[in-house]
């Protein structure tokens, strides 16, 4: 088949191709000296020799970023969601105690644009070298007919490692443990639905009106950047000075603690702890939710969850302190059935 008719299919090689060269700079910026492939390759190859680990374990995760996505092409800006889409990777295999090795993507639109795709891959890079992480390869699909003209969506794929003793989950979670709260951007990557409908459908925002009380755009909130908290809790975890940690991520506090918790404990948060982030107090207000439903869709402000031995508390907070982050003791384990209880 020659190239002229799959393109009025839909399909352009030459955009590919354009792509690809585009991407091949980016994706540069993130090679180590563990990855052995280039790009091109059908897979890509990475040592996995760790003479510094006693029992080396590997760990993996896929995730996307949601309807954050439609904020991005509505907002014309992309490179925010390659960030958003490592760092949430990142995130969710961090709370085992793994650091990320590498990284893959999976970009799928209904036409491709270089351009764009350029810039997501660009937000992936900036977001895979502030962790040291390779990205090791990826796919690009153009499907007509499938997405409209405009619209595309992303999924990253990460591995890790981490040294079998040092897993961090459920079995080091004990009663008498503190839980430390630390700060998200905004939404993250999840509850963009619901935030959509009430700000754009319910409330008649645009992209670039303030949001009440913010002091921040519609945009400006919205696509602020999932944080990645790897290259702040890497020197606690190397002191072992965390149990667990729970990235609160879609579910909110309510799904993604227990997912830590062995069956004989609680977690007990004490609300009138968590600050007040005024982008979600908005949302709350104008959303007309029950009391617990924004603890199981928003992060409501609290992006990680550490769980800390009770001695170790103050050595914990005067460490981020001394590098500029704020954090909270939010709640306690205490005994009970792997739940959550939220205290007002």
């Amino acid at each position: 088949m020659s190239n002229s008719r799959y393109e009025q299919a839909g399909v352009s090689i030459k955009a590919q191709d354009e792509a690809i060269h585009r991407l091949k700079g980016h994706v540069a910026r993130t090679e180590n000296k563990r990855v052995i492939s280039s790009v091109g390759s059908f897979g890509g190859l990475f040592d996995i020799s760790f003479p510094n680990l006693s029992q080396p374990v590997l760990v993996s995760s896929t995730d996307g970023v949601g309807t954050k996505i439609k904020i991005a092409i509505d907002a014309g800006i992309h490179d925010t969601i390659g960030q958003c889409l490592v760092n949430h990777c990142i995130d969710d295999i961090l709370v085992q105690g793994a650091r990320p090795l590498f990284f893959m993507d999976y970009i799928s639109t209904g036409k491709l644009a270089p351009a764009v795709v350029e810039q997501v891959l660009k937000g992936m890079a900036d977001a895979c070298c502030a962790s040291e992480c390779a990205i090791l390869g990826g796919e690009l699909a153009e499907m007509p007919g499938f997405y409209k003209t405009g619209d595309y969506d992303v999924a990253g794929f990460i591995v890790g490692v981490v040294d079998r003793p040092k897993i961090l989950g459920a079995h080091r979670v004990k009663v008498g443990q503190k839980l430390i709260g630390l700060k998200s951007s905004g939404l993250h990557t999840n509850g963009y639905s619901l935030a959509r409908k009430i700000i754009f459908e319910e409330q008649g925002l645009g992209l670039q009106d303030e949001i009440p009380g913010t002091g921040k755009t519609a945009a400006q909130a919205l696509l602020a950047v999932h944080r990645n908290y790897h290259p702040l809790l890497w020197p606690l975890l190397e002191a072992n000075q965390i149990a667990a940690m729970a990235h609160i991520t879609g579910g909110g506090f309510l799904d993604n603690i227990p997912r830590v918790l062995p069956p004989d404990c609680c977690a007990s948060i004490d609300l009138k702890a968590v600050p007040k982030d005024p982008l979600f107090a908005y949302l709350v207000e104008k959303g007309g939710m029950d009391a617990n439903e924004p603890y199981q869709v928003f992060n409501m402000g609290i992006g990680m969850i550490l769980m800390v031995d009770h001695d170790q508390v103050q050595a914990v907070q005067k460490a981020l302190e001394k590098v500029g982050e704020p954090s909270w003791v939010i709640g306690d384990i205490v005994s009970g059935n792997g739940k959550v209880n939220l205290l007002r």
